[in-house]
């Protein structure tokens, strides 16, 4: 109350200011004194005649003086005759309260319009530690998810197969702790059953298995995981996962996403525009958080009290694969260190198109490949990270793997593709136990590698049917079930695997 007390004095002292010039009356002082001021300039013009009669002034000075002292008679006739024909005192007295009225309903108007009628002041200062409170005093992870109404999204329906062989994946992990795959397969499928809660908190079991050799993928997906069940809301939880990503990867674009929305609810929409607008120019025009910061990035600005005008959408330059069979001809009949600097600035053109427009895997399968030819192991190492971030799905990233396996990057190794036909006939020939003993560590290998990077359909296809050599239709069917929810999109695909789980003796 006391707020709209005092501007609403301040804007009626303002209004009073403007309005008395107006509606003041005229006093006979001022009438006196422009009379006066003629009297003055008559007295002047007898005095100049008296200075040529006796002989003082010439008659040419004194001519020019007569002149200059008429001209200010006439301008102060004028300014009275200007003074007896102002407008009636009335008309005067309700331009100016038109006028009063218009300023103080003009200021409360402008007010309502871009303040905030009602709320305290807050300094920045202030501002500050609220939000410093609201970061520390977020609802924890389980009481959002608490909060959250039932979802309006149906369950996906599952075969009761499929079901009763995630109950049993359940309790094998329950039953076994300690084995990473089993996680790893609980989390990817409790998150295709709309089950966040539960996929979180395998993912959450599955850092904590991997420990110091956690990767920044590892803590993006628990910290996604945990925001798409809280409704879009940043937890605690979620923001110490997605720290601890961008401390092993500062320049994953997901993590960046992530983070600035979590400032932004925590009131501060500074960090929000820090994180989000270099991330809008960093981001190739295709990529899927582009379009939401686009559409926000303008009022965190307006927010944050930051001007800022919005670039044009980029588009997608015309694609160049890099060094073409030509370009490498010409380089054969330059000298050696011609060559190596045309080699290095087709590769830095490669590069830098990538890290700003993004491609397909096989480019940054070349890219890696050509690091590696010039021994700039650091670059390959970077390239690899930066194609995670742009596939987070690993079966896209095979070729781009295989390419970091030959250019040695540390910690990426050239796995086998599996058991071949040929290797299952030729165990054939082998003692019964060795050739249980090799089919198994081949299938397994092949397991190990599904589970953690993906692979294409014949590779799946040939996992179901190598348990079906093996006789574990339990696992055959489980990874038939797992195959249909991850192809189900795909049927071309599915058919490939199909028919091995027919095969297998686990599907029709």
């Amino acid at each position: 109350m006391t707020f709209w007390i005092i501007s609403g004095l301040v804007a009626l002292a303002t209004a009073l200011l403007i309005g008395w010039p107006l509606v003041r009356p005229r006093r006979a002082s001022d009438d006196a004194a422009e009379d006066l001021d003629i009297q003055i300039y008559r007295d002047q013009l007898q005095a100049v005649e008296k200075d040529v009669a006796r002989g003082v002034v010439t008659e040419d000075d004194a001519e020019r003086l007569r002149t200059e002292i008429k001209r200010r008679i006439l301008d102060a006739d004028k300014t009275r005759a200007g003074a007896a024909g102002r407008a009636p005192r009335e008309l005067n007295i309700g331009v100016a309260a038109v006028a009063g009225i218009a300023i103080i309903a003009g200021s409360y108007l402008v007010y309502d319009l871009v303040g905030a009628p009602g709320y305290e002041d807050l300094p920045l200062k202030k501002r500050l530690a609220l939000a410093e409170r609201a970061r520390a005093e977020r609802p924890s992870q389980a009481s959002l998810e608490a909060q959250m109404p039932p979802s309006p999204t149906p369950a996906p329906e599952v075969s009761p197969e499929y079901a009763d062989l995630i109950e049993q994946l359940r309790a094998a992990v329950e039953k076994n702790p300690d084995e990473l795959q089993g996680w790893e397969l609980l989390a990817r499928n409790e998150a295709r059953l709309g089950n966040l809660s539960a996929a979180h908190a395998a993912q959450a079991k599955i850092v904590e298995l991997k420990g110091p050799e956690a990767a920044p993928q590892d803590y993006l997906a628990l910290a996604a995981l945990m925001i798409q069940a809280a409704g879009g809301n940043v937890s605690a939880e979620a923001d110490a996962a997605l720290t601890s990503a961008l401390e092993r990867d500062p320049h994953n674009p997901v993590a960046r996403y992530y983070m600035g929305l979590a400032h932004l609810q925590t009131g501060r929409p500074d960090l929000t525009f820090e994180v989000w607008e270099p991330l809008l120019r960093d981001s190739p025009p295709d990529a899927p958080w582009v379009p939401v910061i686009r559409a926000r990035l303008e009022s965190v600005a307006a927010i944050a009290g930051i001007h800022y005008t919005p670039q044009a959408p980029r588009t997608a330059g015309p694609f160049s694969g890099g060094p073409s069979a030509d370009d490498m001809a010409a380089a054969a009949e330059m000298s050696p260190e011609e060559r190596q600097a045309f080699i290095q600035n087709m590769v830095d053109q490669l590069s830098a198109r990538l890290s700003e427009e993004g491609g397909p895997p096989e480019d940054w399968a070349k890219l890696i490949r050509a690091h590696g030819v010039l021994g700039d192991t650091e670059s390959a190492t970077a390239a690899w990270e930066q194609a995670q971030a742009a596939y987070p799905d690993p079966s896209d990233l095979e070729p781009v793997r295989q390419a970091a396996a030959m250019a040695g990057v540390e910690g990426v190794s050239a796995l086998e593709r599996g058991p071949t036909q040929d290797d299952i006939n030729a165990a054939a020939e082998m003692a019964p136990e060795d050739r249980q003993e090799m089919i198994r560590n081949m299938v397994d290998q092949l397991g190990e590698r599904l589970a953690t990077e993906g692979g294409p359909p014949s590779d799946w296809a040939q996992l179901v049917r190598a348990h079906g050599v093996l006789g574990n239709t339990d696992r055959a069917a489980a990874i038939w079930a797992e195959a249909q929810q991850t192809f189900g999109s795909r049927p071309e695909a599915l058919e490939t695997i199909r028919q091995a789980a027919v095969d297998a003796g686990v599907a029709e």
